[in-house]
């Protein structure tokens, strides 16, 4: 049904994805900080320099929080909640691991992303599956 508005729930979902994305944009552009520097191209990465890991806290907390209301909003049931548990599992790791000053590693984490999406999507498409039975 076409109802020709946009729900709470994807406007939250939306929200947190956003968060996400500058999140692990930020891990990304730590690869290449130096050169940006260099050519006087703005990132975020230079923008939070050593400040990086307390703002990945909060944009990842603000991505986990935003897509839990979004699910909440959405009536979600238990498998969609342990997806997104894993998700936050995993973007703590993230965070634990990350070593600025190492571009290689960046780069790893920041593919890791993948991975963190998969356990979203994994919760989510176990819902529905749980929905249409």
């Amino acid at each position: 049904m076409t109802l020709g508005r946009i729900d709470a729930a994807a406007l939250a979902l939306y929200a947190g994805s956003i968060a996400w994305v500058i999140g692990y944009d930020t891990i990304y552009a730590h690869q290449d900080a130096e050169d940006d520097a260099l050519i006087g191209i703005k990132s975020t990465a230079l923008l939070f320099g050593a400040r990086t890991r307390p703002a990945l806290t909060v944009f990842y907390a603000m991505a986990v929080v935003l897509i839990g209301v979004s699910f909440a909003l959405a009536g979600a049931r238990w498998p969609a909640w342990l997806g997104l548990a894993a998700f936050a599992a995993h973007l703590i790791w993230q965070i634990a691991r990350l070593d600025i000053g190492d571009p290689a590693l960046c780069l790893r984490i920041f593919k890791s992303n993948r991975d963190a999406g998969l356990l979203l999507f994994a919760g989510l498409l176990a819902d529905a599956v749980m929905r249409a039975a």
